[in-house]
């Protein structure tokens, strides 16, 4: 063998290990499941156990978050660990790692005159700001004619709720 053929042979050996290096690295890299503090990004539907839909992002802009860092509700974390880019599921969360349950505390019975001249109606939403700066949103469940009842529970308390997840992008 003369050098030249040598120095040809090397050259694609070098090549071949290359490429397969690049395989091996590019099918490890897309096989990466979501792990506790990757950041994720999703496109999810929720819904209430009846079907009926309450928030969808699938032909939106898609939402990213922290796996791990208390960003959703708990049983959404639990859900996307060990996904896999591309891959979808559909979980039901129960209420106790969704939203909690109704807490009865939360309802609160106030005069019609804290409305001003506003006309107070059921199923009116409000946002309110405490004295310590924290903005609560609330609303008015019923109405007599001298006070409201107000609700200051997270809407979707109360519920267990299925997600159709479609994990779409993992940065470790």
């Amino acid at each position: 063998m003369n050098r030249g053929m040598i120095l040809g042979i090397a050259a694609v050996t070098i090549v071949v290990a290359a490429v397969a290096v690049y395989l091996v690295a590019g099918s490890a890299s897309a096989a990466q499941a979501v792990a506790v503090g990757d950041n994720v990004t999703v496109y999810y539907t929720g819904s209430f156990t009846n079907g009926t839909v309450f928030q969808s992002d699938f032909n939106s802009t898609p939402f990213s978050f922290i796996a791990g860092a208390n960003q959703v509700i708990p049983g959404f974390d639990s859900a996307i660990i060990g996904m896999k880019v591309n891959q979808s599921k559909t979980v039901t969360i129960p209420m106790n790692e969704a939203y909690g349950p109704v807490d009865p505390a939360l309802f609160i019975s106030v005069p019609i005159s804290a409305f001003g001249n506003q006309t107070v109606k059921a199923g009116m939403v409000f946002s309110e700001v405490t004295q310590s700066g924290q903005q609560m949103r609330g609303m008015v469940t019923a109405v007599n004619a001298t006070n409201a009842t107000l609700d200051f529970n997270q809407p979707l308390a109360g519920h267990a709720l299925v997600f159709t997840i479609k994990v779409i992008g993992i940065r470790k």
